[in-house]
């Protein structure tokens, strides 16, 4: 495995997240896929999709996009030491992160990200970076115990580790949470489970929504 082919929320309306999902980012649907799921869940389900974006302006119109949609607002956007961005809560429950490290806008504001960055929160970020190297991922960027970062070649979606408390403190929400993580991620390779509960799947066609 080298890379993420799409990532998939399971929802409780599939119709009502992908109008969600479409209106809100534009996202493709062959990159964050949606199944109809009742599974349960409660609080905080353990990882973070942010979209990385060029300018201030975007990451504006973005997460006033997804206000607008029915999101709700989890961080304000503002500025910090690293650049500038916001955090909400899609109605699906997942959690969205709209960033850029740049300081100002260079350009015309748009709705355009540049990156789709999956981030797990886990419990050992040095025992699950050895698990992914094992699966075959490649290590892009590793701070000792707290971060890892994996390059993800030609695949649509980057994956990163970071300690779930710290994931949920950035997120802007308690960090306890039980049942589903209601994601799955798909790559080559054999269906496989990871420390931390996360299930992947074999790529499989798209299939309609709705």
């Amino acid at each position: 495995m080298k890379s993420i082919d799409s990532v998939t929320l399971e929802v409780a309306d599939a119709t009502a997240a992908a109008r969600f999902y479409s209106t809100a980012f534009g996202l493709d649907p062959s990159h964050v896929r949606l199944r109809a799921s009742e599974a349960p869940t409660t609080g905080f389900r353990g990882f973070t999709l942010s979209l990385v974006v060029s300018q201030p302006g975007n990451v504006d119109a973005l997460v006033g996009a997804a206000l607008d949609a029915g999101a709700t607002a989890l961080k304000a956007a503002s500025k910090s030491l690293w650049g500038y961005g916001g955090v909400v809560q899609a109605p699906d429950g997942a959690i969205w992160k709209i960033a850029t490290s740049g300081k100002k806008d260079t350009g015309p504001v748009t709705r355009d990200f540049d990156e789709l960055v999956l981030l797990l929160g886990v419990e050992d970020v040095k025992a699950s970076k050895r698990f992914y190297v094992g699966q075959g991922l490649t290590v892009g960027k590793s701070f000792g115990g707290k971060y890892v970062e994996f390059v993800t070649g030609p695949g649509p979606v980057k994956l990163a580790l970071y300690k779930r408390r710290a994931l949920a403190k950035d997120a802007g929400v308690p960090v306890e949470g039980t049942g589903s993580h209601r994601l799955v991620l798909s790559g080559a390779g054999s269906p496989f489970g990871d420390p931390d509960g996360f299930v992947w799947e074999a790529t499989a066609p798209l299939t309609a929504t709705a």
